[in-house]
């Protein structure tokens, strides 16, 4: 095997090392006496391939937003936000540990990471924007109404209710709970984003 390959396979087991434990405790009750000794992996190993906890959580962040992200784009979606609010709740049920990851980065990052996180997750950001905008385009929107200030509309929406949903949110170690519920509340409010909430008057 090639130097090379050797030291890729090595940082792949030491960022699988970090997802689970990232993932099982969050950044904060994470540790790399933890990443090494549950995984026989040595601290000189490690800071040979990187530079320390931070920089692993973002390679275990970049992992997760880029594995949710290639996933969703693999889908035949087209403009149905019901059906991707169903492929993302189905990626976060069956990597729970990802959604922990996700989770965190979103609503309550490390403060001192928060703009690499940021970088690392326009991606899916710029995926989820692709999906609404084409939501809109099959709609007849009201006359004052133009689909910037729908994009503008809906972030706006998107931030609110994540900083409502943090609040709080870390005193509940239920991340399975807690994650079903994140994503069950956004695609509702979504839903009513784009159909409205009153019911249509038949005369």
């Amino acid at each position: 095997m090639k130097k090379e390959e050797k030291t890729e396979l090595t940082r792949e087991k030491i960022i699988n090392a970090g997802i689970l434990e990232f993932g099982t405790k969050g950044y904060e009750g994470a540790s790399l006496n933890n990443i090494c000794n549950d995984n026989g992996i040595s601290k000189g190993l490690i800071y040979h391939n990187f530079k320390g906890k931070d920089e692993i959580y973002l390679f275990c962040v970049r992992k997760c937003f880029d594995t949710i992200t290639t996933y969703l784009q693999e889908q035949n979606i087209g403009s149905d936000m019901h059906l991707y609010m169903e492929l993302r709740f189905r990626f976060f049920s069956e990597h729970p540990l990802y959604a922990r990851i996700f989770l965190e980065s979103v609503l309550q990052p490390p403060k001192h990471l928060i703009e690499e996180i940021r970088d690392l997750k326009s991606n899916f950001d710029e995926f989820n924007i692709k999906i609404y905008r084409l939501a809109i385009s099959k709609l007849t929107l009201r006359d004052d109404v133009n689909e910037q200030e729908a994009l503008e509309y809906y972030s706006m929406v998107q931030n609110m209710f994540h900083g409502f949903f943090q609040y709080g949110v870390f005193n509940n170690n239920d991340f399975n709970s807690l994650m079903d519920a994140h994503e069950t509340k956004l695609a509702k409010i979504l839903d009513l984003m784009l159909y409205g909430i009153a019911k249509e008057e038949r005369k």
